[in-house]
């Protein structure tokens, strides 16, 4: 595995499932699109869809469509001539000539203007295209696997992305399950994780994670997914000193300081106005609960959602937080 891959690693059911879509898909000579939330693996799927697939020992091309600007994307795409532009002194090839013959993935679809669209779709259906300054048609071979985090059917009914696009892009669809749902797979991951950054770090043992870091690993919503799970096992490991016994301490913010700078956050109570019990009966319990839960929701808000925090901010400890989040069904926030 290179420094930043992610490992392929679950046996829940929901991956499990996907595991076994891209199987399928992969001898297919069709586009393809992978959609999930933000570190969920799509790059991992879109390279277990070209080395499954006959196009195996050819080119994988890979591009970040949000990491180019506009006025540079189409370039990128489909090349230049000497001359297209000011600093364009030389040809270039774009990629997906580099891709001929193999599969080119292309990340952050959404990201791409309508002329860069179209010429994409030509692409798909003619296999033909023309550099920037020529005229000249070239033609390729390759199959795309385009990804995206958010919802494409959604933009394209606002006109934001083209719908002959995203049909042609469509032939199947890969949707990955985001980390919440694959809670079975969590500790193989973290255990995963852990062990690499050991070895990196030039240590001969992990001892592995305390109950108490098991229970709020398998606990935590993970929104970053994947990466976020990679990031806060290594940072835990790495700042675990005492190597032969199990990590104890798991920063799931790395941000979180009392030093932290603040901008126009407020600690204040969003709760109901005080009864008054001489003008109807009060219902004590129902109006404590109804503070409780309301503070408890104040407290994630003001630590966008860091549960730790937000126990600090109410001098609850995290156990008596997560009690109280379970009591007012607010657990998954």
């Amino acid at each position: 595995m290179t420094r930043d891959e992610q490992p392929m690693i679950g046996e829940s059911p929901a991956f499990l499932e996907v595991l076994e879509r891209v199987s399928k898909a992969a001898a297919m000579n069709r586009p393809i699109l992978v959609v999930g939330e933000r570190g969920t693996g799509k790059e991992l799927i879109a390279e277990r869809l070209h080395y499954l697939s006959p196009r195996w020992d050819q080119p994988l091309i890979k591009l970040n469509c949000a990491a180019i600007s506009d006025s540079l994307l189409e370039s990128e795409l489909f090349g230049h001539e000497a001359g297209a532009y000011t600093d364009a002194s030389r040809s270039r090839l774009g990629r997906f000539e580099a891709a001929d013959g193999g599969s080119l993935f292309l990340d952050e679809l959404a990201s791409t203007t309508p002329a860069v669209q179209e010429k994409i779709l030509r692409v798909i259906e003619y296999g033909q295209f023309e550099r920037l300054g020529s005229s000249h048609t070239r033609s390729v071979d390759v199959r795309l696997i385009g990804a995206a985090n958010i919802d494409l059917p959604e933009l394209a009914s606002r006109g934001r992305f083209r719908s002959d696009l995203l049909d042609r892009l469509a032939f199947d669809v890969i949707t990955l399950p985001p980390l919440r749902a694959r809670r079975e797979d969590i500790l193989p991951m973290a255990e995963a994780f852990a062990m690499r950054i050991t070895r990196e770090l030039g240590r001969e043992l992990f001892a592995g994670f305390s109950p108490a870091v098991v229970e709020r690993l398998l606990e935590h919503d993970w929104p970053g997914n994947i990466r976020e799970l990679k990031n806060v096992i290594e940072r835990a490991v790495y700042r675990h000193e005492a190597i032969e016994e199990p990590v104890t301490e798991l920063a799931l913010d790395p941000f979180d300081s009392p030093w932290r700078p603040v901008s126009g956050r407020s600690t204040a109570s969003a709760g109901a106005a005080i009864p008054d019990p001489g003008a109807a009966p009060v219902d004590l319990r129902a109006y404590l609960k109804q503070q409780e839960k309301a503070l408890a929701e104040r407290a994630l808000a003001v630590s966008a959602g860091h549960q730790g925090k937000a126990a600090d901010l109410l001098g609850l400890s995290y156990d008596q937080l997560r009690g109280i989040l379970r009591k007012h069904d607010l657990a998954g926030r």
